[in-house]
């Protein structure tokens, strides 16, 4: 029964995923969009550390080591609950989303290794922004830029242990999606407008090594230690480009009056290396405290395409994070109080997001757009199983509202279901 019921809640899960939109952030207009790190509600928990963590219990997207320490087979599913709100110098607005940001399947194969498999969105695209100029008190020209669209990220991890307290492990992932980018402008005293629109399918492949390494100190004490690199990858990208003059209906519709150019365009996008190093303290199924940091080259201009370029309006950098959490466990097998066996978790980040940007058009007021989030998240335990619910709650800050930019405000839920067991892949036998 339960290998049907994990069975049908990948596929309908997996459907989920490919299908939905992810972001609402004025942000995603950069590159393929928003990008999506690689994390399970429990390590979104704690600020996104993971990269030292070993766990028997949960899957870690962070480090293809840890799959070595997997000792149960795991399902894990997650999702979140988005609420923002957007300011600028003299206007606001606000709005929320829901998306399943993961489905995966982990076990292990002996006692030294194990293998992860599953879906994950990659990058989402969802911006609509307004420009106007102005001749005196009068407004001269509109230009509306919007963007749909995102991108999915199949993977398959495996780690290892090479001798005792050191693992290894390798991931290969598949990137796959579809974006459109769409520039609207309009004069005043004119009777139609031109729009020029973009529209690209995205594949291509993606490489991470991670090692750990876990030493015994004294009473018991773990000290951890890993790192991954995520090599840079070259995504194709093939779709079509065209420019034409439409009249808008009052009601809001779009009518294409005459088609100036329709052309096929292919290019790639070069995904920047990365690299994340941390390390963390604890002892096995009590507590656990780390840090992260992490470094990611400049993105770089795409080629035959204009998805990712620069501009005098903004430009790339070399992005960064920084993450601290943990968790702790009062007693695992505790048997007079439910709230001893629960894990509470906790952690912040702060981040540079590798984009200069300047609201004003000019250029000269490039500003870095940065991010910062505070979590704090609660492992709950299913009765008589090893199995948990997950949830994770967040807050955080993103830009700035300084030369004419835009802060958003928001507010995050985050759920998982993390289903583990030891009999799943066990053929039964009859005596």
């Amino acid at each position: 029964m339960i290998k049907r019921f994990i069975i049908g809640l990948l596929v309908l899960s997996t459907t989920a995923i490919v299908a939905q939109s992810n972001s609402a952030s004025p942000y995603s207009y950069f590159g393929i969009g928003e990008n999506f790190d690689p994390l399970t509600v429990e390590q979104s928990s704690m600020g996104g550390i993971g990269v030292a963590l070993k766990d028997t219990y949960h899957l870690n997207f962070t480090n293809p080591a840890a799959n070595a320490d997997l000792r149960y087979a795991t399902y894990a599913i997650g999702g979140s609950l988005t609420f923002l709100n957007l300011k600028e110098s003299n206007s606001s607005q606000s709005g929320n989303s829901t998306s399943l940001r993961y489905v995966s399947l982990g076990f292990p194969i002996g006692k030294k290794a194990g293998f992860s498999v599953g879906l994950q969105p990659f990058s989402s695209v969802g911006y609509s922004l307004l420009n106007r100029v102005y001749d005196g008190d009068n407004i001269k020209e509109l230009t509306r830029f919007t963007g749909i669209g995102g991108t999915n990220r199949l993977y398959a991890s495996f780690g290892t242990y090479l001798f005792d307290g050191f693992s290894v492990g390798v991931e290969v992932g598949f990137i796959f999606g579809s974006l459109q980018n769409d520039i609207l402008n309009q004069v005043q005293g004119t009777m139609l407008g031109t729009k020029h629109q973009e529209k690209l399918n995205l594949r291509g492949g993606q490489f991470k090594f991670g090692a750990q390494y876990k030493k015994e100190l004294k009473n018991k004490l773990q000290l951890y230690t890993g790192a991954a690199v995520t090599f840079d990858s070259d995504l194709s990208a093939n779709g079509a480009e065209r420019m034409y003059s439409l009249s808008i209906a009052t009601s809001g519709a779009e009518q294409v009056r005459k088609i100036l150019y329709d052309k096929s365009i292919s290019g790639n996008l070069t995904m920047p290396f990365k690299t994340v190093f941390g390390v963390g303290l604890g002892k096995v199924n009590k507590w656990y405290v780390g840090i992260n940091q992490e470094y990611k080259d400049a993105v770089v201009s795409s080629q035959g395409i204009n998805v990712i370029g620069n501009s005098q309006a903004f430009r790339y950098e070399r992005g960064s994070k920084f993450s601290i959490g943990g968790y702790y466990l009062p007693k695992l097998n505790s048997i007079s109080s439910y709230w001893d066996r629960v894990t509470y978790r906790g952690g912040v980040r702060f981040e540079k997001m590798g984009v200069l940007a300047d609201g004003t058009g000019t250029g000269n007021n490039l500003t870095s757009i940065n991010d910062f989030g505070i979590n704090i998240g609660f492992g709950l335990p299913l009765p008589k199983q090893l199995s948990s619910v997950n949830i994770g709650f967040e807050y955080g800050q993103r830009g700035t509202m300084i030369n004419n930019l835009i802060k958003e405000n928001y507010f995050n839920v985050k759920l998982s279901l993390s289903l583990n067991s030891i009999n799943w892949f066990k053929t039964r036998k009859i005596d």
